[in-house]
């Protein structure tokens, strides 16, 4: 049975801020890259048929401390959501323009991707994921792993607002009796370590 490993990238500035990080580039703190190097314990065990990674740097040094960087395959369409011109602002700072915006209901701010489009994305790479028939891992980003998992289970873009998403955690989908399922969400090797220091 195929299980897809769904990996968030380790903590960053603007993750901590709530700034919406999307095409920016920003390095993990160094509490993220303690992050990501707790979940190589999760992991070390799991034999995958193949590993993927976004190119932006806090997903692929997550990547690389988490024990894949030489595996890791780069693809483009696991990039985080483009928020267009509201990236680097916080919630509170776009619903001063624009009362009651979400990423899930209205898309990304002028300039930046849609619902629709971030759902063709991840598409492409549950078909590439499906492809390969063995276990994949997937080092990306809150937003477009969220919309991920809808997709994974038949679900419009949009239900990726109901799949809450930490830093620095794994999720397991799979399927069963040919059904598409979620096996785990959003689970934290760091909160099992008393090794981790901030």
């Amino acid at each position: 049975m195929q299980e897809i490993y769904l990996i968030r990238h380790g903590e960053t500035e603007w993750s901590l801020s709530g700034k919406h990080t999307g095409v920016s580039d920003i390095p993990l703190t160094e509490h993220g890259r303690q992050q990501a190097g707790l979940l190589q314990q999760e992991l070390i065990t799991t034999n995958f048929q193949r590993v993927l990674t976004s190119p932006l740097q806090r997903a692929r040094e997550t990547c690389e401390l988490a024990g894949f960087g030489e595996r890791a395959e780069i693809d483009p369409d696991l990039m985080e959501w483009n928020y267009g011109d509201y990236e680097g602002l916080t919630s509170e700072q776009i619903h001063v323009h624009r009362p009651g915006w979400t990423i899930f209901n209205d898309g990304g701010g002028p300039g930046g991707e849609t619902r629709e489009q971030v759902g063709i994305r991840v598409d492409r790479v549950i078909a590439k994921v499906r492809a390969t028939g063995g276990d994949v891992a997937l080092f990306a980003h809150g937003h477009v792993l969220r919309v991920l998992a809808a997709r994974w289970l038949g679900l419009a873009p949009s239900a990726g607002a109901h799949f809450l998403l930490d830093t620095a955690t794994l999720c397991v989908l799979t399927t069963e009796r040919g059904i598409a399922a979620m096996k785990r969400w959003n689970v934290s090797p760091v909160e099992r370590s008393s090794t981790l220091v901030r």
